[in-house]
């Protein structure tokens, strides 16, 4: 994004309207009456959780202490992004308020990932920091600092390193346990359009290989509206071949994605069509939920506004329902859909954790 916010909610209105008007010159936004799937167990929709102001919730993670975390990711000038616990009910534990971020810029905090000890992974945008918080004792620390014009958006441990995308500039840095950062990859693949850039990113060990979710596409091969779901390999000595799995829909804009012990991959949508979207691991889409697009009808009292990740909890997914457009501080919230299988676990290193700083 072209603000340091990795959230459609914190783009200037001007992009958002543009995007609105690139979709209906398209005719991707007619008249459409939405419809879940009331007869069927599979994509039964639940709210879990609703979370408190600043709100925007943009990812959602699950913790192997079994709670779930979530960030906030826009905050009013005066107001410092919050850091929300949940038990695996739904029960709001705890928060933390996120500390020196600068109040007078775009400012917003992604809880991405986990250290091997159970420190979180944050990602605070106006200081385009990395940082770690330790549920233990609420103790804040940062790690890492990625260059000027970085907007950190989701995270993923590698091999041994930690990956994370940059929503403004196209590159994945690459942040070592020493917190050292380095551009492992660039590349026209992750360059959009009108700022709606990188998304998720997500590591699987056994193929060797980085999936990354890309809102839209610049390099001439398809409707620049669309996203891409994209397979990079992870050779010893650096990034290999990069490949397209998975097209999107115009203005879908692909964020952020869980994968199924079947290796099926559960993307949500966060632009217009408000829909997840399940795809084979091969890329091959099966389906999409709700059947119909842009209402966001789920069958629960909260409809899908602006879902913007998918995380495994059980054989449901977790969706961070951000508002993004309409601010609807009554969507803000954790959506729990049932999805019918369990999802892999995610990659955890015995290096995944950082050096003691001092």
């Amino acid at each position: 994004m072209s603000r340091p916010l990795p959230a459609l909610a914190c783009r200037p209105l001007a992009r958002v309207l543009a995007l609105l008007l690139l979709g209906a010159l398209l005719g991707v936004v007619p008249a459409s009456t939405a419809s879940a799937k009331p007869g069927d167990e599979k994509w039964r929709t639940r709210v879990f959780a609703r979370v408190p102001s600043p709100g925007y919730p943009a990812y959602v993670h699950k913790h192997t202490n079994g709670r779930v975390y979530a960030g906030t990711y826009v905050a009013g000038d005066r107001q410092r992004s919050r850091v929300f616990e949940w038990s695996g009910g739904g029960a709001l534990l705890r928060s933390w308020t996120v500390p020196d971020q600068r109040l007078g810029a775009d400012h917003g905090v992604q809880v991405a990932n986990q250290t091997k000890d159970g420190r979180l992974v944050l990602l605070e945008t106006s200081r385009r920091a990395v940082l770690t918080l330790d549920p233990a004792t609420g103790e804040f620390e940062k790690v890492a600092t990625l260059p000027k014009g970085s907007v950190p958006n989701y995270a993923t441990w590698g091999p041994k390193n930690l990956f994370v995308t940059d929503y403004g500039q196209g590159t994945i840095w690459r942040v070592r346990r020493s917190g050292a950062v380095d551009p492992w990859f660039s590349g026209p693949e992750l360059e959009g359009v009108a700022g709606f850039g990188t998304t998720g990113i997500v590591y699987r060990p056994r193929q060797r290989d980085l999936l990354i979710t890309q809102q839209t596409t610049s390099d001439g091969s398809a409707d620049p509206t669309s996203g891409s779901l994209l397979r990079l390999k992870v050779a010893k000595r650096g990034p290999g071949r990069i490949s397209t799995l998975w097209t999107s829909r115009p203005t879908d804009l692909p964020d952020g994605f869980g994968i199924g012990r079947s290796g099926h991959i559960y993307i949500a949508m966060v632009g217009l069509t408000q829909q997840l979207v399940e795809l084979t691991a091969k890329g091959r889409e099966v389906d999409r939920f709700p059947d119909a697009p842009f209402l966001g009808e789920n069958g629960s009292r909260i409809p899908f506004d602006s879902p913007s990740n998918a995380t495994f909890h059980g054989t449901t997914v977790l969706v961070a329902n951000q508002s993004a457009i309409l601010g609807n501080a009554d969507h803000q919230a954790i959506l729990r859909v049932e999805v019918g299988e369990k999802g892999k676990r995610p990659h955890l290193p015995p290096t995944a954790t950082f050096r003691p700083r001092g």
